[in-house]
């Protein structure tokens, strides 16, 4: 049986990301893990978090918060629009993102198309998100983003 050489690049690659990602979140471990309590407590606050949430967010994928920016399209809301219109909605909205144990179902939604229709079933983020559309439906259409 031969093997393909682009097989190879393509199992190659993934097995780079992993290593890559994997080091990347455990320097943000490491560094979280090298500042004093009272340097974690100050960034935990200035988050509106707990140190302990500061230290288990460090300890997840820099990409974990990916599927939030997929549903956010889904949906129609613009990512960035929010982030610049309300930064502290879309940093919480990152929070239960990357937190969240559900991320199978999510990815399995947003691949089938059917993310809109569902993720009140098993978004942490599902209430936030209906307040941001109820808030696009109340504004007038030439403001909408």
């Amino acid at each position: 049986m031969q093997t393909n050489t682009t097989d190879h690049q393509t199992i190659f690659a993934a097995i780079a990301r992993w290593v890559k990602n994997y080091r990347e979140t455990l320097g943000s471990s490491r560094e979280l893990a090298q500042c004093d309590p009272q340097d974690v407590a100050a960034i935990a606050q200035d988050l509106m978090i707990s140190p302990e949430e500061l230290k288990a967010l460090a300890d997840k994928s820099p990409d974990s918060a990916r599927l939030l920016y997929r549903m956010l399209a889904a949906l129609g809301v613009d990512a960035g629009a929010l982030s610049d219109r309300d930064p502290m909605v879309m940093r919480d909205l990152e929070r239960l993102c990357v937190s969240c144990t559900h991320k199978r179902k999510c990815a399995h939604e947003l691949a089938a198309g059917s993310a809109a229709d569902h993720y009140e079933g098993f978004c942490p983020n599902a209430y936030t998100l209906d307040m941001l559309l109820a808030e696009r439906e109340r504004r007038p259409a030439t403001a909408r983003s």
